[in-house]
């Protein structure tokens, strides 16, 4: 039977671009993006140019309302509440019921909160959508003190606009130096330096209790005298947001599972971007990934899947984050078995390579150096074998290597 209907739970990057891309694919049914926060807009620019008001909220938007109307996907404000996967049904907060013929989730993830005492203070704040942003950049003025617990990427991109508005600011996290996983040591070592330089208080340690006294907060950090702020954010990472599927019977292990094709236990229901997690044949799980770049091509498999059409194939996952005026780019994975190779130039850690025991390029990460990243993302997709002192000499243009 064809497919004549899709309502998308939830308008984040996955569940616009499962939108979008079932229109650019040449379905013509009905398409029900329902999400409480009306227009889809992007997230990324909240911890940075949103934040900072150069960015007003119609400039993240992901597309005007006119683009909705000539593209004939309706605009849903609500959310689904629960879910009857075998009648196509979408039973919404306020009582109202939709039917289609596929449902694609695309509920994404919230913010972690700490599991410490005070830890779920209503003044602790966190930033994962635009009302958080808007709430923080009003609370942000000069010389208002900000302590910032998880040092990430969104709590160093909050650091370094909230120095830019004028806050004193404190960065704390037990690791030293945060971001290894993602950059390798040498460039997250580098990364993790800028705060201090720039003006930021650094603090290493595990905050086990936050307090409040009228509007001061103490966060109590082991091994480390109290940290005394007037703000509190938490950025320490995510939680997906599972309990709409659930609740409904389909399969969730710290995401709601899925296959190659983004389909869930239940052949009618399909899941996308922060809350999808990928079970193998095998029944191995892979790691769930939180990127924008992950949200807009899962939404693009499953757009394609639900139109059984061939899935799109997708290179090696790619982020990007910026602090302190400096660009960060990663591609692949840079943990692993092998080893680490790292660029340098003017005594200064700008890229580094892992290889794995063959040789072969598995992941990348530079500061400044999106040409590099482009480039060693190609070889990575194309499996090529590389010199690792080629990858180690600033002299040596690295598209020359993925030709």
């Amino acid at each position: 039977m064809a497919l004549e209907s899709v309502i998308i739970a939830g308008g984040g990057m996955a569940g616009f671009a499962t939108a979008r891309e079932l229109r650019s694919r040449g379905f013509g049914g009905q398409v029900t993006i329902i999400d409480p926060e009306g227009l889809p807009y992007d997230r990324p620019p909240l911890s940075k140019d949103y934040l900072l008001g150069t960015r007003s909220r119609e400039q993240i938007q992901l597309a005007g309302t006119e683009w909705f109307t000539e593209q004939g996907i309706e605009l849903l404000a609500g959310k689904a509440a629960a879910l009857k996967p075998d009648d196509g049904v979408v039973l919404l907060e306020d009582g109202r019921e939709l039917t289609a013929g596929n449902i694609v989730l695309a509920t994404g993830a919230a913010a972690r909160r700490l599991d410490i005492p005070g830890g779920h203070l209503d003044t602790v704040l966190q930033l994962r959508n635009r009302g958080d942003a808007d709430n923080l950049r009003e609370l942000l003025h000069p010389g208002v003190r900000l302590a910032i617990i998880g040092a990430g990427l969104i709590g160093a991109e909050t650091a370094s606009s909230a120095l830019a508005l004028g806050a004193e600011v404190t960065l704390i996290d037990p690791v030293d130096p945060p971001l290894v996983p993602a950059v390798g040591v040498e460039l997250a070592h580098r990364l993790h330096r800028m705060h201090e330089e720039r003006g930021i208080r650094v603090i290493t340690g595990l905050p086990t209790a936050i307090t409040r006294a009228g509007v001061q907060h103490s966060i109590t950090i082991a091994g480390n005298p109290d940290v005394h702020a007037d703000l509190v954010l938490v950025g320490v990472g995510v939680v997906p947001e599972t309990g709409l599927a659930a609740s409904a019977g389909l399969d969730t292990d710290n995401g709601i599972l899925v296959d190659e094709h983004q389909r869930t236990s239940h052949p009618n229901v399909f899941a996308v971007g922060d809350a999808a997690r990928t079970r193998l044949p095998d029944g191995t799980l892979l790691r769930r990934a939180e990127h924008w770049e992950h949200a807009r091509n899962t939404g693009s498999t499953a757009a394609a899947a639900l139109l059984s059409q061939p899935l799109p194939v997708h290179g090696a996952p790619w982020f990007w984050s910026d602090r302190h005026g400096v660009h960060v780019e990663g591609a692949g994975s840079m943990v692993g078995d092998g080893r680490v190779v790292t660029r340098e130039k003017d005594g200064q850690p700008v890229a580094s390579f892992r290889l794995d025991d063959t040789g072969r390029m598995e992941g990348v990460a530079a500061v400044d150096g999106g040409m590099t990243v482009r480039a060693a993302r190609r070889i990575i997709d194309r499996r090529i074998v590389v010199d690792p002192a080629q990858l180690a000499d600033p002299g040596v243009e690295l598209r020359k290597l993925a030709r």
